[in-house]
């Protein structure tokens, strides 16, 4: 144990109250130590938000730098200002068992303004920002930077002030708590707040053995969760984001949030498991937030500020906006509206031997008139694998499909018993296909399944790429739209609207959404 172990930390009152019971626990079991203050970005930059900052790990990139230019042998954090990926070559040795877990509300004279319409509540937090805004809507926030003691002061100096938000970790260890302070339990906290952590080198076995002996493993537990929640939700100091886990009772507990920044949309996930039995807790949690409308709302805080440059001219699932490079701001709506026709029964009087349908709206409209036994279709032709799978799931058997109506009227030019097809379509019906059935002798009865209503939209001029999906929502935007853009499109028939109008048109491999949206990485990454 000749060794001095060099303990890196910053250099407020609060960081050093840490790392010196660290550096005490060390020397209990016989380790020789020496502090090394180090003065850190997030110390030496408070004229603005930390998130505003565009750094993860502000608090932490400095000792990091420390320690791989072997200036420190270990480093000692509130694990909440931690990022979730450490740098190659650093891990996490040991942490602490934990303090208080909550947030604490320090106010001024009495507790009535909380009762009130208007009061002024500072904090530098997104997370404590967005909770509060939540339960008290016409409340202001002002921004509050700085270590402990001179947020304490500024609160002091502010008369207009009504209460300012801190750890209760933080002013408890310091001893600095003011009488007119309370805990605010139903706020949630920072993932793997009240927690201190210690960094080491991965390299360094000596250092990673005398750290292993003062680790906690219930904090060690429930803040690893925590912190996989926050990771696969992608947030760090971008977005607001609480998130707690506790152990009772042999069972891990555990409650998460995400919040809009004015903390008017909120998705909130809770979950029990037996210990052990633990480990996609936090994959778990992450997902129902994600699936529940958290993608949107991720992409809506992280894109703040950005301008939008992919339109859509149909709207998106939340698992279609998973698959954007994250280069991509997009928008989508929808510049097609369509309304289902009533079929009138003279249509089906008897069974039809040939119907083409080349479209899913086609397939609602005749499923929303009649059950499927007064569809009798002895051949079922159609443009789509997933129109196939509805016509099949709701109507009956497909005799035969193509990617495209062209390709369609093609083979049944070739192939089609008979001489006279059905065809349900729109009002806006697609040309190819009834042109070349008709100039080959086929006769095309169109039947009037559902209208086509244009909804265009006037575009930001940051728009560079736009997706389209048929040759109707071609014709809806350039309505309003005149500039050139780049026309991702779905097919062919997309895509020769298209070229009507734009110089660059590109088509998917395969007419799917998602193979649009690959299309439209390849171009930006």
């Amino acid at each position: 144990m000749s060794k001095t172990i060099r303990i890196g930390t910053r250099d407020s009152e609060l960081a050093l109250w840490q790392a010196k019971i660290v550096q005490q626990q060390l020397e209990n079991l016989g380790h020789k130590t020496q502090l090394v203050p180090v003065k850190s970005t997030g110390d030496l930059v408070l004229d603005k938000p930390l998130y505003e900052l565009g750094i993860t790990g502000i608090f932490t990139r400095t000792l990091d730098i420390a320690m791989l230019n072997h200036d420190i042998d270990i480093a000692v954090h509130s694990l909440k200002d931690v990022p979730t990926i450490l740098p190659k070559g650093i891990i996490q040795a040991a942490v602490l068992k934990r303090g208080n877990t909550n947030d604490t509300l320090v106010f001024k004279n009495n507790e009535e303004f909380l009762s009130s319409k208007e009061a002024i509540i500072a904090t530098g937090s997104l997370r404590r920002r967005a909770q509060w805004l939540n339960r008290f809507p016409t409340h202001k926030i002002v921004d509050l930077r700085g270590n402990v003691n001179s947020r304490l002061q500024k609160l002091e100096d502010n008369t207009d002030w009504n209460g300012a938000i801190f750890a209760a970790a933080g002013i408890g260890r310091i001893g600095i708590r003011p009488e007119d302070a309370i805990n605010l339990d139903w706020m949630i906290p920072a993932p793997a707040q009240g927690a201190i952590m210690i960094t080491a080198l991965e390299e360094d076995d000596f250092v990673r053995n005398a750290c292993a002996e003062l680790n906690h493993e219930e904090t060690e537990i429930c803040t690893t969760i925590e912190r996989e929640f926050l990771n696969k939700l992608e947030g760090g100091c971008t977005a607001p984001i609480g998130a707690l886990a506790y152990i009772k009772n042999e069972e891990i507990n555990f409650k998460g949030v995400l919040l809009s920044t004015d903390g008017t949309k909120r998705i909130d996930v809770t979950r029990v498991k037996k210990l052990g039995e633990h480990n996609d807790m936090a994959s778990f949690c992450a997902d129902f937030i994600i699936e529940r409308g958290g993608k949107r709302l991720m992409d809506t805080i992280k894109n703040a500020g950005k301008k939008t440059n992919v339109y859509s001219t149909k709207s998106f699932t939340e698992d279609q906006r998973l698959l954007f490079h994250e280069k991509i701001v997009p928008e989508s709506t929808d510049l097609i509206k369509i309304s289902l026709n009533r079929i009138h029964p003279r249509f089906l009087k008897n069974e039809i031997q040939n119907v083409v349908i080349t479209s899913k709206n086609a397939v609602e409209s005749l499923i929303t008139n009649y059950d499927s036994t007064a569809l009798q279709f002895k051949n079922i032709y159609c443009v789509g694998r997933r129109t196939k799978r509805l016509v099949e799931n709701r109507i009956g058997k497909v005799t035969h499909y193509e990617k495209s109506a062209k390709k369609l009227a093609e083979y049944l030019v070739e192939y089609m018993e008979g001489v006279e097809v059905t065809y349900f379509c729109s009002n806006l019906r697609l040309d190819d296909l009834p042109i070349i059935l008709t100039e080959s002798n086929i006769k095309v009865n169109e039947v009037e399944a559902y209208q086509t209503k244009f909804d265009s939209k006037k575009i930001d001029d940051s728009v560079e790429c736009v997706m389209f999906y048929s040759p109707s929502t071609v014709q809806s935007f350039v309505q309003k739209n005149d500039a050139e853009i780049i026309a991702f499109c779905i097919g062919d028939t997309t895509a020769k609207e298209a070229k009507k109008h734009f110089k660059d048109v590109r088509v998917a491999k395969v007419p799917t959404v998602e193979s649009v949206i690959e299309l439209v990485n390849e171009h930006y990454v």
